[in-house]
């Protein structure tokens, strides 16, 4: 398995690049699935471990796929991983814009944003619900997530550091009063 893995890289984060609607938090449901449970790369926790690293750490969440090459094949597996996942979906934009700003304005061209609005916030929704789901943190984490969607749906200007700090209080005061 190791031998073909750079080629595998390449197959699993390939067609991630260019589904990417949203960002790449609109995949990240999608990845865990094929690294976990598919090609079963990692544990989940391992998986869970490298996406909280890929949040933390400057620079666009989805490092995630660079973490994911990184584990299974080193510097060189990190290197395939992140063009696999960057460099379709950089030159597809490319192409894209190019000729997507030619018809700004058009019915259609209005249609198609807005139509893509939602499908690009159900993905994010299901990386959320998939990243959830294998964290372990249990009822907890979920009330914690939604609590601070709601929050930056009422205050969008609000501080991260204030959300993080309110998580936090949250979480150590349920583990304190049910251990």
């Amino acid at each position: 398995m190791r031998d073909d893995l750079p080629w595998a890289l390449v197959v699993v984060f390939v067609p991630f690049s260019l589904v990417s609607i949203g960002g790449g938090p609109s995949v990240f449901a999608g990845i865990q699935h094929q690294v976990v449970d598919i090609r079963q790369w990692m544990s989940s926790s391992e998986f869970v471990g490298l996406f909280a690293i890929s949040r933390a750490a400057p620079g666009p969440g989805s490092m995630l796929s660079t973490l994911v090459g990184w584990h299974m094949w080193g510097f060189s597996g990190a290197v395939i991983a992140t063009l696999a996942f960057f460099l379709p979906s950089s030159v597809l934009c490319y192409g894209v814009v190019r000729v997507w700003n030619r018809y700004r304005g058009r019915p259609w061209h209005t249609a198609m944003e807005q139509g893509l609005a939602p499908v690009g916030n159900g993905l994010v929704a299901a990386g959320v619900i998939s990243i959830l789901g294998i964290s372990g943190g249990g009822v907890v984490s979920w009330i914690i997530a939604f609590g601070a969607a709601g929050l930056l749906a009422l205050r969008p200007k609000l501080h991260p550091m204030i959300l993080f700090v309110i998580g936090a209080a949250v979480f150590v005061g349920t583990r304190i009063v049910m251990p």
